[in-house]
């Protein structure tokens, strides 16, 4: 098939990369000439616009955004609005809201072109794995891409798959990113456990590499975790600070709207916002509250 890929970041030019190798025409556009000059590296053709983007490909065309989700994606349906025709299809494959992605596929349907988002989840080793795809979109237009995403995937017939209408593919994929935030903070949690019991100086990494085998606590997390503790058993150079893409934020609001108790992602979420208060207001009241009801000690900075 023949598809423009708008945004040849990291991901982008990875899946644009595993696309040439399936034997698709790829189109690629990025605001960055060395990023273009990247993908031409790889086989892939360039735009330097999303103008010229549009006119190097056959209708109907297919464009796949891989952008930051927020402002950047909306600013770029926006500049693509007057640029598609009835019967093209814009593929999001960031990790945008569903409550976004409806109100996009609402404003282009009065123009017949389709929208399908695409809940995209590998990473840096899509390239090589292949990508897990949530895909949300009408059925009849996902069914004219299966090409793409059977290329992209891990296999033709394994780890992407139409899970219901558009909106569907990015409301999964928050769901998705809401339990990856309790599983890395079980595994976090679990192996600072064994750090801190020094009577028995556990090899992390031994005892990780245990658990890949047979245990039910085996996963590719688990895989990562293991190799992160092989380079770097102690975590040196490495601030306790954790970020959050917001799609966990997201789940966690969902669960509220839905009444659905959620306490293990909404814990690990409140266990990366900590991570990020250096000041710690909190602690030290709670310090001085102690201070004054049982007149123990305060440690001074």
């Amino acid at each position: 098939m023949e598809l423009g890929m708008i945004g040849l970041g990291r991901m982008g030019a990875n899946m644009t990369e595993r696309l040439v190798r399936g034997g698709h025409r790829v189109v690629g556009f990025d605001l960055k000439a060395e990023s273009r000059t990247r993908a031409e590296a790889i086989g892939a053709k360039t735009a330097a616009s999303l103008v010229e983007l549009v006119s190097k490909l056959a209708t109907p065309r297919t464009l796949w955004l891989m952008v930051p989700a927020g402002d950047v994606t909306d600013q770029t349906v926006t500049a693509l609005q007057p640029l598609v025709a009835e019967g093209d299809t814009i593929i999001d494959g960031g990790n945008s809201n569903y409550k976004d992605t409806l109100r996009r596929a609402e404003s282009l349907a009065t123009r017949q072109v389709g929208y399908v988002d695409c809940g995209t989840s590998g990473g840096v080793w899509g390239l090589a794995e292949g990508y897990c795809m949530m895909v949300g979109g009408d059925a009849a237009v996902v069914e004219r891409l299966r090409p793409i995403f059977e290329t992209l995937a891990p296999a033709r017939d394994r780890g992407w798959g139409r899970v219901g209408p558009v909106g569907s593919g990015h409301f999964a994929k928050m769901v998705h990113n809401g339990i990856e935030y309790g599983l890395m903070q079980a595994y976090a949690e679990g192996f600072s456990i064994m750090r801190h019991k020094q009577a028995f100086a556990l090899d992390l990494h031994q005892v990780a590499e245990i658990w890949r085998y047979g245990s039910v606590v085996r996963s590719w997390l688990l895989d990562l975790t293991s190799a992160a503790l092989e380079t770097n058993p102690t975590m040196a150079g490495i601030a306790p600070h954790v970020d959050d893409s917001g799609e966990g934020r997201w789940t966690l609001a969902e669960a509220i709207d839905l009444d659905v108790p959620a306490p293990v992602i909404a814990l690990s979420l409140l266990a990366r916002l900590r991570s990020r208060d250096t000041e710690s207001f909190s602690d030290k009241l709670l310090s001085a509250m102690r201070n004054q009801f049982g007149g123990h000690a305060i440690r001074k900075e």
